[in-house]
């Protein structure tokens, strides 16, 4: 990221964790009685954010309930006595401790956690940073801006380091408020439709949110957003407003609290969900995003030395990026390509990724759901835009045969929408599908027209999505082909695609990998889905549901819970029905949870794996906020190879699973975390073990990012909180391909 690091012709890899000196001579610590140790992270932040604004010289964090502050080294230390006025002032501005009375206790000598040095890093940049924010696409009122991330991070050294990571970002957003988004609008008479929803970011403070909520209009809230108001921005923004305008609930990030807000301190975030209300095209914002890797370097230099300005006024200082030169046993490769990692096709013929097609055409499927033993696969075929389907189907027939199945068209239906009011079109389809449904088939292909595309998008309104939702519920399989990819892709290269995902959403196994895992008999991944509730802050809806693979990549079966579980833990008896003795008694199961692992759900899986003398080890598996890693090539940043990873300490890492076209820029990486309370195994194998799970997509030639058991989460997860499921709550077919 510096300019001495890419300058440097030996180095091979960096990345973007930075580490932190920091000295304990302007750090102080105390802790608020009665004890706020039992408050939650929330209020606890909320807290520190405030009393940091109290003094100008001074930064403040939360951890584990005690506060850390950090004072500019020139600076004086505040006394008792103004810590005391500050907190008291805090008082009334926080609701939730509006009522309580608070005294500070000192903590001599305070101890604190790398963590905590590296929050304070943050908070720094945070208030005090002045980063670039170059602008590389203007249209009307919406534009693309370069933006630096940041955020907390650790590292063993060997011993644990206290480190920032920092990262390009591209926004996009509305040039101008809330306010003056909802004024111009043609849609200002309904504020739930036009607000609900839409992402937005502080004026003051630059933190991102959601609108969650119309609380009241300003004539209802001015004064009481007045008194809570700690900002000239917000403070003005409220005394210009007019009296009808609406106010907003925003939550940030995981937070459950709304926080209430005039719109005018609010600047609106586009989304791909929330793109039309703009009237924009998405697809053009979205390609002004891509960062090139020269432009990548550039930025990254910039950040690196704005970041350091601003960190060295609190005698923080900024070290080079860990690298290979520095740090050579932090980073891992794998020793030959993830895509010659041996499989195993039918009758005992093995290949490797790039011989999947030839090895299905020699060996055939390496498991054939007992459904095809005897009889053909009978597909039906519904056509809703006008191209032409008959070679296409012979090809498919033919390439079924190739890969040892027989099959039969049962049933073929045009229904060309061309012309037809969208009502006409969906009421067409229905009453198609059920007619379809009669003939029993295997598998519906439906070939769908181009616009419908967009409208996938949505929960609800597309075609994909009805045809989809009704086949799913009578456990019928589905495969879509758009009409733009019918005329522009070869069928050749379709059927490349379509066949083998066809065969393993009807229950058959193409192939595994060829060698078993060392660390795990099966391998688990866990979906908790959630939504808010309406006007219900902090309390939420959740269903359940796992993937089981043995320990050669094999999927076994899914399990779904359809019940609804309110707040975050998952109650025993699901996990008694997700995790069954019969099957993984005295088992090491090795347990993917997408994202964190929330609430008790640990502990309930520690007790599950007691009681039926299991091991789970427990592996947090985060997509957001990774540090991304790079190799250097001609001083230029570039994409670093699959299965490159950067060992962060003896329980986490961050790990390469995809490389794209620089035209796209660099794909993001996974970090993979094993939680300490589980059954514990060397990260290494950890990271071997995901990688090799990536390459069990039967769907497609191109490995995902996600291993298999994690794959497609969150599109399940979307369909099945809209009540989109099979009616079968376990099955040994892989709907979701």
């Amino acid at each position: 990221m510096t300019t001495d690091v890419l300058t440097d012709a030996k180095l091979i890899a960096l990345s973007e964790v930075f580490p932190l000196t920091i000295p304990s001579s302007n750090l102080i610590a105390f802790r608020l009685a009665p004890n706020t140790a039992s408050c939650d992270r929330e209020l606890g932040n909320r807290l520190s954010f405030h009393l940091g604004r109290q003094f100008p010289q001074v930064v403040v964090t939360w951890h584990q309930g005690d506060f850390f502050a950090l004072i500019q080294p020139d600076q004086a230390t505040p006394t008792a006595a103004e810590w005391r006025t500050a907190l008291e002032r805090v008082r009334t501005e926080v609701q939730d401790i509006s009522d309580r009375p608070l005294s500070i206790q000192w903590i001599r000598q305070p101890q604190c956690d790398p963590i905590v040095l590296s929050q304070l890093a943050c908070q720094v940049l945070q208030m005090n940073a002045q980063f670039s924010r170059p602008s590389v696409l203007s249209a009307d009122r919406v534009t693309v801006n370069r933006e630096v991330e940041f955020w907390a991070e650790t590292i063993a050294l060997p011993e644990t380091r206290p480190a920032i990571a920092l990262s390009v970002h591209s926004d996009i957003g509305f040039r101008g408020t809330v306010a003056e988004f909802y004024e111009s609008h043609v849609l200002r008479h309904d504020p739930a439709k036009l607000l609900i929803g839409l992402q937005v970011k502080d004026l003051e403070t630059n933190g991102q949110g959601v609108i969650t909520e119309i609380v009241g209009t300003i004539d209802q809230k001015r004064n009481d957003l007045l008194q809570k108001a700690t900002g000239a921005v917000s403070q003005q923004a409220l005394r210009d407003a007019p009296e009808d305008q609406p106010v907003v609930g925003v939550q940030f990030g995981r937070g459950k609290k709304v926080f209430e807000y005039a719109i005018a301190a609010l600047r609106p975030r586009i989304t791909e969900e929330t793109a039309d209300r703009f009237e924009v095209q998405y697809g053009q914002l979205l390609r002004a995003t891509k960062v090139q890797h020269l432009e990548r370097t550039r930025l990254l230099k910039t950040y690196k030395q704005e970041a350091a300005q601003a960190l060295a006024s609190y005698g923080v200082q900024l070290q080079r990026s860990i690298n290979t030169e520095d740090y050579p046993a932090l980073f891992s490769q794998m020793p030959q390509s993830i895509q010659e990692t041996p499989l195993l096709f039918g009758n005992g013929h093995s290949g490797t990724w790039k011989q999947i097609l030839s090895g299905l055409k020699t060996g055939g499927v390496y498991y054939r759901h007992p459904t095809f033993q005897s009889r053909p696969i009978q597909i039906a075929v519904l056509k809703l835009c006008d191209v032409k389907v008959n070679r296409f189907l012979q090809g498919l027939q033919y390439c079924l045969q190739q890969f040892g199945f027989q099959s039969e068209i049962i049933e073929r239906k045009d229904l060309l929408s061309q012309g037809e009011s969208q009502a006409n079109v969906r009421a067409n389809l229905e009453k198609a599908l059920n007619e379809t449904a009669a003939f029993s088939p295997d598998v519906v292909l439906l070939f769908l027209p181009q616009h419908d595309r967009k409208a996938d998008q949505e929960t609800s309104g597309s075609l994909y999505q009805l045809a989809y939702s009704q086949l799913l519920r009578r456990q019928i399989a589905s495969q879509f082909i758009y009409e733009e990819t019918f005329k522009t892709v070869a069928s050749g290269q379709i059927l490349n695609q379509v066949v083998p995902g066809i065969l393993a959403k009807l229950g058959n196994l193409p192939f595994v990998l060829a060698d078993p895992f060392t660390i795990t008999d099966y391998c688990v991944g866990l979906d908790v889905s959630r939504v808010n509730k309406r006007r219900q802050p902090g309390t939420m809806n959740a269903c359940a549901s796992v993937r089981l693979y043995g320990n050669q990549g094999n999927f076994v079966r899914y399990r779904l819970e359809d019940g609804l579980i309110e707040g975050e833990e998952i109650p025993q008896r699901f996990l008694e029905r997700l995790f069954p003795a019969t099957e993984l008694e005295g088992k090491t199961v090795l347990i993917y949870r997408d994202g964190f692992f929330c609430g008790q759900e640990v502990q309930n899986l520690l007790e599950r794996s007691s009681a039926i003398a299991a091991r789970f080890i427990l592996v947090e598996c985060r997509k957001s906020r990774v540090p991304r890693l790079y190799t250097v090539k001609n001083q230029i940043l570039d994409a670093p190879e699959i299965g490159q990873a950067l060992l962060l300490s003896n329980r986490d890492a961050i790990l390469i699973t995809t490389k794209v076209s620089p035209n796209v820029g660099l794909a993001r990486p996974l970090r993979l975390t094993i939680h300490p309370e589980g059954h514990q195994v060397p990260i290494e194998q950890v990271i071997d073990t995901t990688l090799k799970l990536t390459l069990l997509h039967h769907g497609a030639l191109k490995a995902p990012r996600l291993p298999m058991p994690l794959h497609g989460a969150d599109r399940m997860a979307g369909l099945r909180l809209n009540g989109i499921y099979p009616s079968a709550l376990d099955g040994d077919r892989q709907f979701w391909l």
